[in-house]
């Protein structure tokens, strides 16, 4: 989640519906410039006994932040809900540490050429994790949520955004608390050349999503026990929120385009605005009346360009637009899958052959079977029934082509060499066996674990 570091009390106010398109159009740029941007979170625990550490203890989350200065990284800071300025994030040449709402540590990465970049600076991060905890007694753990804790066991970082959708969450959904406080992703974000282009790949990431999620699949188990699912992490977002969840409809329409997902995030309701330091809370409230100068949180007032850049960032469907698009299907996981989730998106989105193929295989789809397709992968994974015959499992094999062919061929284009199709691995290995990380984790826990769940910290970074 991103971090403001200013007031925009000073920025004009936004008078025109062409100012609320404007972010999505000023990410169109020529095939030279696209760049893969990776984010993944991970789990923070204490070597000691296995507890989520606070903020403020020793050894804790904001000890473990401040050690980041030894690599480089520069403190960014916010005043907490208590008055209290804190440091919540952290800035440097590889993007940006921050932290989601209980703790768990997040690299935003820097916009990178290559996967081989974006792979060199996942290790440089987690290698700078691994030296930090070790000073400071804690583990780093890649799942796609935590194993044993529940809700209570769990700290509240001190983010004033975060206070607001923690009270805002029981309102909508019975598990948006799950998603805040117990959960972890891999994300990948990805350019797009024009409006055409942009529409072409959100639809084609967006039926391709479930996918993801099932080749990611790694949270089976909720405090301490299997909970049924492959993906929890993924069930979770379908009762978290529905006016800001889901696999949006109105991107398979054959006008979809910016004014449409501007239509969509008008429709969505507020969080918060940010003035003068402060997150004002205008949770449920309307973006449109906003835009008329009569939001309740701020009567008189209307948005800038930033409020509007802000209320972009609080919908959260499998695959969303600001600036460039987000992959959010995929669990949290080990260093090679974080190297493969860019991966999979790149060789399947930024060559134009691949991008075809890719669409071919599922354009025939209706709504109603991609909904459905998307329902059953949390429990299912790669057994999921695909719409029309056969499991995604032999999908799974087909796309994995297409996105290796789509990597050689930006080898070729970028006179690269077929260097990057090597990333796509340990998806490929999973295919082949039809066991997802999930799966393999149950096995242990049924197997060479017998039932003690507090195993799975072996399979730490």
């Amino acid at each position: 989640m991103s971090t403001r570091k200013a007031s925009e009390g000073q920025e004009p106010v936004i008078e025109s519906r062409d100012q609320l398109v404007a972010p999505m159009q000023a990410g169109e740029k020529p095939r030279e410039k696209w760049r893969i941007g990776t984010e993944h979170e991970k789990l923070v625990f204490k070597t000691s006994d296995f507890h989520a550490p606070s903020y403020g203890e020793d050894g804790g989350i904001h000890d473990i932040l401040m050690s980041m200065r030894q690599f480089g990284w520069e403190p960014v800071k916010e005043r907490g809900p208590d008055g209290t300025v804190n440091t919540i994030a952290m800035s440097g040449s590889d993007g940006t540490i921050s932290l989601e709402p209980a703790g768990q540590l997040e690299l935003s990465g820097a916009p990178l050429e290559t996967l081989h970049q974006t792979c060199a600076e996942t290790g440089r991060h987690l290698d700078q994790c691994k030296q930090v905890g070790e000073a400071c007694g804690v583990g780093f753990l890649g799942l796609g949520m935590w194993p044993d804790k529940a809700r209570e066991d769990l700290p509240i970082m001190p983010k004033q955004r975060y206070e607001i959708m923690r009270n805002h969450m029981p309102r909508v959904g019975s598990l948006g608390l799950d998603m805040m406080l117990r959960t972890c992703t891999i994300q990948v974000n990805l350019d797009y050349s024009s409006e055409a282009d942009m529409a072409k790949k959100f639809r084609t990431g967006l039926a391709l999503q479930p996918l993801a999620t099932a080749l990611f699949a790694n949270s089976p188990f909720t405090e301490g026990k299997p909970n049924g699912f492959l993906s929890y992490r993924s069930h979770i977002w379908s009762d978290t929120d529905p006016h800001r969840t889901g696999m949006l409809p109105f991107v398979f329409d054959d006008d979809f385009g910016y004014e449409r997902y501007v239509d969509y995030m008008l429709d969505v309701p507020m969080y918060f605005v940010y003035r003068d330091g402060t997150y004002i809370d205008a949770a449920g409230q309307s973006f449109r009346d906003f835009l008329m100068g009569e939001l309740p949180a701020l009567p008189g007032e209307k948005p800038t360009a930033s409020d509007w850049e802000d209320h972009l960032s609080t919908a959260f469907p499998e695959v969303r637009l600001k600036s460039f698009l987000e992959m959010r299907g995929a669990d949290g996981g080990p260093w090679n899958r974080i190297c493969a989730l860019p991966a999979l998106w790149v060789g399947l989105l930024y060559d134009d052959s691949a991008l075809e193929a890719a669409w071919d295989l599922v354009k025939g789809w209706t709504m109603e079977e991609r909904e459905h397709l998307r329902n059953a992968v949390p429990a299912q994974a790669l057994d999921a029934p695909l719409p029309r015959g056969g499991t995604l499992r032999d999908l799974a094999r087909h796309v994995l082509d297409i996105a290796h062919d789509g990597l050689v061929a930006r080898g070729r284009q970028n006179s690269m060499g077929d260097n990057e199709s090597g990333f796509l691995a340990p998806l490929k290995e999973i295919v082949e066996s039809g066991r997802v990380p999930a799966q393999r984790l149950l096995d242990k826990y049924h197997g060479e674990w017998g039932g003690d769940i507090s195993r799975v910290y072996e399979e730490a970074f």
